[in-house]
């Protein structure tokens, strides 16, 4: 069993906790608790080592001795070990250290996500969540916007990282990706997500609420889309925005429209 602080292994967990460039430098990142164990071990993703504590549920345990029997480097740790290194008010008892791999991103996508200048982790969490719901192939994390692999937007997206391709890239790269696609910028100014015609392949950006979309993605786009409100609403999160409109998206490509 852990007992120390100054563990190798706790001392790694710590630093990929802590900051990307750790992250990028390990090529590992760090998911917690017995939901995010069972979506990586549900899609295989390649696992370093388990760390698990005394607290730990019955189903986290079952979770446990399925790690084992793939051959996973899994170790107890004191529950005031676990406590130290948790993310979270009430530890769940478990963490694993992930490979920082990328899902390969389908040949011609039709439907590509941008979180533009997002730099909430809950709204990131939130749009990649809602990105796996309504069939997003590929979500393209630009420039500015914070990684996607920090330990709140892990929570936020509930399991999203494992089965949508999560690639961050330079601008001049993303516009390879537009090529043939129309670009949608949420805005707004923009036309009502009701009246355009969003079944094409397609780009839908979405920028932050304060700032709204930056000057690189504005020239990427062919088109500024909003969502119709009622009342004295002014606008809505970023992550509750680019939900309505990836499921606008999801709708109108599931419907005949004549």
């Amino acid at each position: 069993m852990i007992t120390s602080n100054q563990n190798s292994k706790i001392k790694l967990v710590r630093a990929l906790l802590g900051r990307s460039k750790e992250r990028r430098e390990a090529g590992a990142f760090v998911a917690e608790g017995v939901r995010l164990v069972e979506e990586a071990v549900k899609a295989n993703w390649t696992c370093r080592f388990a760390l698990y504590d005394e607290t730990l549920s019955e189903r986290g345990r079952s979770q446990v001795e399925g790690l084992k029997l793939h051959g996973v480097d899994v170790e107890e740790v004191s529950a005031s070990v676990m406590k130290s290194i948790s993310e979270t008010e009430a530890p769940q008892g478990i963490l694993t250290v992930l490979e920082l791999t990328q899902l390969p991103i389908t040949n011609h996508p039709n439907f590509i996500l941008i979180p533009d200048q997002i730099r909430d982790p809950g709204n990131l969490g939130t749009l990649l969540r809602s990105a796996s719901a309504s069939g997003v192939q590929a979500v393209l994390i630009p420039p500015e916007t914070t990684d996607a692999f920090a330990p709140k937007v892990l929570r936020s997206g509930m399991g999203a990282h494992f089965r949508v391709p999560i690639h961050s890239m330079n601008w001049n790269e993303i516009e390879k990706f537009a090529s043939g696609l129309n670009v949608y910028v949420a805005d707004m100014d923009g036309r009502s997500c009701w009246e355009t015609d969003l079944r094409q392949p397609g780009i839908l950006i979405v920028g932050n609420e304060a700032e709204g979309a930056s000057e690189s993605a504005r020239k990427l786009a062919n088109g500024k889309i909003s969502i119709p409100m009622s009342g004295e609403t002014e606008s809505l999160n970023a992550g509750v925005a680019g939900s309505v409109l990836m499921f606008e998206v999801m709708r109108q490509r599931s419907v005949n429209i004549e």
